[in-house]
């Protein structure tokens, strides 16, 4: 038991080693002659503009978040199918077969719940709310006032 236990060791320590000696020698033969275009930012190809701390859009974050929650699912599935067969010579098939479609249904209902949501458009429509009297009042009296100031 304790074998096992030090292969895997054995390797973990090899993988450290490996990594570090090829960073090393990374470090030692490549080119180190740092330039001021070369210090500047990199936005794609495209000279950097303004100030990196802008507002943006947070649509393609709540997207790709998504698509790596649906992904990483389905990699939770392959495994299962590859020993499906062996469960079902073993005569737990419908009990597996039952799993795999109630983690596909939870799976499901979360799409269906983010595609409610409307997480899933490029382009949300926030729903405008509507006005109540009272701002309506204060907005009517704001633009009164404004309109005796510059007469």
């Amino acid at each position: 038991m304790l074998f096992h236990f030090a292969n895997v060791l054995l390797f973990f320590g090899l993988a450290i080693v490996f990594v570090g000696a090829m960073l090393g020698i990374a470090k030692l033969l490549r080119p180190d002659n740092p330039e001021k275009l070369k210090l500047t930012t990199y936005e794609c190809g495209e000279p950097p503009t303004g100030n990196a701390w802008i507002n943006f859009n947070i649509r393609f974050y709540l997207v790709a978040l998504i698509f790596v929650i649906f992904d990483v699912e389905i990699a939770f599935i392959y495994p299962v199918t590859a020993v499906f067969r062996d469960w079902v010579l073993a005569g737990a098939g419908w009990y597996a077969f039952g799993e795999i479609l109630l983690f596909l249904g939870i799976l499901f209902v979360g799409l269906v719940y983010v595609w409610a949501k409307g997480d899933l458009e490029w382009l949300k429509r926030v729903p405008v709310a509507e006005r109540s009297e009272v701002a309506m009042q204060q907005d009517a009296t704001a633009r009164q006032q404004a309109l005796q100031r510059a007469a």
